[in-house]
């Protein structure tokens, strides 16, 4: 299992104060976008694997200096020649928290005299190379509440100077001009604090935030890992069809499980070193075992909202920014994170949402 640096599992340290939460069995949470089991959930003692880590996660390629500024809701009227982001920068609030208070789509067009309501609240300026889930924790709130309220969208590249409208209750975590606490050693559980990262979270909230109009650089095949600080370019849309990533019968289906628990994707059974395969043609956006109670795991984004997790993996083969096919190797299968037995857990969703993977799988 010689990938990365090496570094141990069990050891890997995480900037941001996060619950990195996952499965067990199969993905479970109460809501698809909710962290996929509580801490109360985690069996006490499970055999752990050592997954061997890659470079520090990339949502911690910046601390971010907590410099938020509250706006005072107003109504705004157009002027000749002024654009979005503009009236943006002037009122001190996101041009994207602007477009969904007031229902506009892309390209935005505006009309001289067209009034605009200016939501008000406190706003986040981005800085080079913060990332979404950075961002969140300096304020102690919810990534995905900050993409609902930005009505922010795939590919999730935030840019330099971008305004991000924080959810109410967003605290000054470190004061205007100071950097978030240093690392801190994840526990076994990966509860080292009072957040939650998720799936989701790790797809929409890990890419740094560049220059706009900046490029980002295209996918290659080759196994050539992107620094953290760099943007991975996900495809434009999705024309194709899922194939199953490995043969076994299934552990655990999606949907209800019992006690109240959803399963979030489909547990296959699988034998320790077992390959499995990309479900599509896509890009790997993450891969990694930071995402302690999935131990190996794999995000491959496949363009029009598309993502496909693969979990519990002994051993990765691909790195982040990799452009993949369907059907090529992703790793092998095994008992890494809080998995009872050696298993491939397998999600798919679509627009950030888990859907059920049998329903866009080939019949057995």
């Amino acid at each position: 299992m010689a990938w990365g640096n090496k570094r141990k599992f069990a050891s890997v340290a995480i900037t941001a104060t996060l619950l990195l939460a996952g499965c067990i069995p199969g993905g479970v949470s109460e809501q698809g976008l909710q962290p996929e089991i509580s801490e109360a959930g985690v069996p006490a003692e499970l055999p752990q694997e050592v997954v061997t880590g890659s470079d520090a996660p990339v949502w911690e390629s910046r601390s971010v200096a907590a410099n938020a500024a509250d706006v005072i809701g107003t109504v705004y009227v157009v002027k000749p020649g002024d654009t979005l982001r503009g009236i943006g920068n002037s009122t001190g609030a996101g041009s994207e928290a602007i477009a969904a208070a007031n229902g506009l789509a892309a390209p935005y067009v505006l009309r001289p005299g067209q009034q605009l309501t200016i939501p008000g609240g406190r706003y986040h300026t981005v800085a080079q190379g913060e990332t979404g889930i950075a961002i969140a924790y300096a304020y102690r709130v919810a990534w995905s509440d900050i993409v609902a309220l930005n009505d922010l969208a795939e590919p999730y590249i935030l840019r330099i100077g971008q305004k991000l409208k924080l959810p109410p209750g967003a605290q000054l975590a470190v004061s205007a001009g100071r950097t978030a606490p240093a690392a801190a050693p994840a526990t076994r559980t990966g509860r080292i604090g009072e957040l939650v990262v998720n799936i989701d979270d790790v797809v929409t909230g890990s890419q740094p935030a560049i220059a706009e109009g900046s490029a980002v650089p295209a996918a290659r095949p080759a196994r050539a890992p992107v620094a953290a600080s760099v943007p991975v370019k996900v495809p434009d849309a999705f024309a194709g069809r899922f194939t199953w990533p490995l043969s076994g019968p299934l552990l655990t289906r999606f949907g209800p499980v019992g006690k109240g628990q959803i399963s979030n994707g489909i547990d296959i059974t699988a034998t320790r070193g077992q390959p499995f395969r990309a479900a599509a043609d896509g890009v790997v956006s993450y891969a990694g075992s930071e995402v302690a109670i999935y131990g190996g795991l794999i995000l491959v984004s496949h363009g029009g909202g598309w993502v496909s997790a693969y979990g519990h993996a002994e051993r990765i083969d691909v790195t982040r920014g990799q452009a993949v096919k369907a059907g090529q190797v992703l790793g092998s299968a095994g008992q890494s994170g809080f998995a009872e037995s050696p298993k491939l857990h397998f999600e798919l969703r679509k627009d950030r949402k888990p859907v059920d993977p049998l329903l866009y799988l080939p019949r057995k």
